[in-house]
């Protein structure tokens, strides 16, 4: 079940196996449905969830080593429902009721613990199956009607589909057996045939057949039918944004010269002269002084001059430690007329800036590089205003890092009028591995989720630009270093995709159908009356041909 699990990562980045997503589960619902019990069903999906966490997390195993076991374990719980379901649903023979229900509670089961997991206590919502199809937009059209939420649901739906498929035709079902029949099915099946047979179909299902079919057409289908149905906001304005990328520098002063050297190759006499950004945007810990602070005004008075020069408005990132309170990661707008505003990282990173339920895991810095301290968070998104070349107001969505993974961060800008979405990031502790390019291709999910254009500068890499409708626009990766620029159209700052407006509620959705399954499952087995009248009972009536009932 580890590996089933662990499969199912080599739909993200680096391997960008997306299409699997579209089959790779069903693998590890066979191996549910199989199991001898419900309760070992929920335990295998257990193992299945724990199993995609780590496969998903193995680049943060040298930073907080065995917390990504823990994390794993831990989170790998809440697949339980998604097993039980699967378990009772799936197992032949498979009535259409039951047919019918598992294309909407298995995928609601997983989605819960999907959204469950999003909890920044249980880690965040880090390797969300929906945002394995990053690249293309027209699966991601589901995002600006549901969420990445959505993408999620239709993916484990079509894979249940074929699970149904495979249940519907004679030899293939056999696979879904979990081993040799019950004294009575074996009974039933001799009275039947005359001969001893495991159940399941003796012939093929073509009606359950044709809804598995019919059901993963139409999961596959609903994202380029929403693309087709759900044209973009128009663009009402044009902005250039440009983003520097200065690469591996270990020292704090000399990576803040290069990011000015890079910088200053925007201004009039620079070899990106002809390039005139409306914005320049810095990584994370792109500087490590407190820009605010009266002794560090040298500084904050050089970025003011490149501001001047480059004719646009710099933001840059700072790390630092505020006396009295705590180390804080701070994005700050700087004009040449000085700061032009301020936002404080909120989400932070689970056991990287701080530990979660410290008093019982604080004994973790012991044995690898989480966090020494919890950072400071802040007080949550909010939209800073930068001025663009021609004098006009650009409200922008600002971000830092980690919070990419959170889709209701940038929905929440989206909502306060920010036209554009800009990330900050760095993450040079896991430079080679696949951490940062799964990071990126979060920016593309949170384009198409708000309807805005999303920007991500980092200090290493990966530096990247996404249009309104998650295409990629550019790519800086990991080994590179210099400026990216983009031309973007922005929408207006009053538009809103279906889920900027209605929000979660395809998560939500997927609470009641699991809960309501839940009662009808839990009634069944109660036997409430109604339910399993004169089936299964100690008392039965028989009727004899031929012979009246007697009064």
């Amino acid at each position: 079940m580890l590996l089933a699990g662990a499969l199912l990562v080599l739909t993200f980045p680096d391997a960008n196996l997306e299409f699997l997503a579209w089959f790779g589960l069903v693998p590890g619902l066979v191996l549910i449905v199989r199991s001898p019990s419900a309760r070992e069903g929920g335990v295998r999906a257990w193992w299945l969830g724990a199993g995609y966490l780590i496969a998903a997390l193995y680049w943060l195993a040298p930073e907080i080593g065995p917390a990504v076991l823990l994390a794993a374990a831990v989170a790998g719980v809440l697949w339980v429902p998604f097993g039980v379901a699967a378990w009772k649903l799936l197992r032949p023979p498979v009535t259409w009721p039951r047919a019918l229900a598992a294309l909407v509670v298995v995928p609601s089961c997983w989605l819960l613990s999907e959204w469950l997991r999003s909890w920044q206590a249980l880690g965040g919502p880090w390797a969300v199956f929906g945002a394995s199809q990053w690249q293309h937009p027209a699966v991601l059209a589901l995002a600006a009607v549901g969420g990445v939420w959505l993408i999620s649901t239709a993916l484990v739906m079509a894979n249940v589909a074929i699970v149904l498929v495979i249940g519907s035709l004679p030899r293939l079902g056999a696979v879904l057996r979990s081993g040799p029949a019950t004294a009575a099915e074996t009974t039933a099946a001799t009275e039947t045939t005359g001969t001893a047979r495991a159940p399941g179909p003796a012939t093929l299902r073509p009606g359950l057949a044709l809804l598995g079919v019919v059901a993963a057409v139409a999961s596959v289908g609903a994202g380029p039918l929403a693309f087709a149905l759900t044209p973009a906001s128009p663009a009402v304005r044009q902005v250039t944004i440009a983003m520097v990328q200065p690469g591996i520098i270990d020292n704090a002063v000399q990576r803040v010269d290069a990011s000015e050297r890079l910088t200053a190759e925007l201004s009039r006499s620079g070899l990106l002269r002809r390039v005139k950004p409306d914005l320049i945007v810095w990584g994370e810990s792109s500087t490590a002084v407190d820009l605010t602070l009266a002794k560090n005004r040298a500084q904050l008075l050089a970025m003011q001059e490149l501001s001047k020069q480059d004719g646009a408005d710099l933001l840059v990132n700072q790390d630092t430690t505020v006396p009295g309170k705590g180390q804080e990661k701070v994005g700050v707008l700087i004009s040449p007329a000085g700061i032009q505003g301020q936002y404080i990282k909120t989400r932070l990173v689970p056991f990287g800036e701080y530990i979660p339920f410290r008093q019982q895991l604080g004994w973790l810095t012991k044995i690898s590089k989480a966090a020494a301290a919890n950072m400071i968070p802040g007080t949550g998104a909010h939209v800073l205003y930068a001025t663009d070349r021609a004098g006009q107001p650009l409200p922008i969505g600002v971000l830092i890092c980690f919070e990419s993974a959170f889709p209701d961060m940038s929905r929440v800008d989206a909502d306060n009028g920010a036209q554009l979405i800009v990330y900050q990031s760095e993450t040079s502790t896991f430079q080679g591995t696949w951490g940062p390019d799964q990071h990126a291709a979060l920016g593309a999910v949170r384009a198409a989720e708000t309807g805005r254009p999303v920007v991500q500068a980092a200090l290493t890499g990966d530096t990247v630009a996404y249009d309104a409708r998650g295409r990629l626009l550019a790519w800086m990766g990991q080994s590179a270093h210099g400026v990216v620029t983009v031309r973007l159209g922005l929408p207006a700052a009053s538009a809103r995709t279906i889920y900027d407006r209605l929000g979660d509620y395809v998560p939500w959705s997927a609470v009641g159908a699991t809960l309501l399954a839940a009662l009808v499952m839990f009634a069944n087995s109660r036997g409430f009356p109604g339910r399993n009248a004169g089936i299964g009972g100690k008392d039965e009536a028989q009727y004899v041909a031929g012979q009246s009932v007697p009064s």
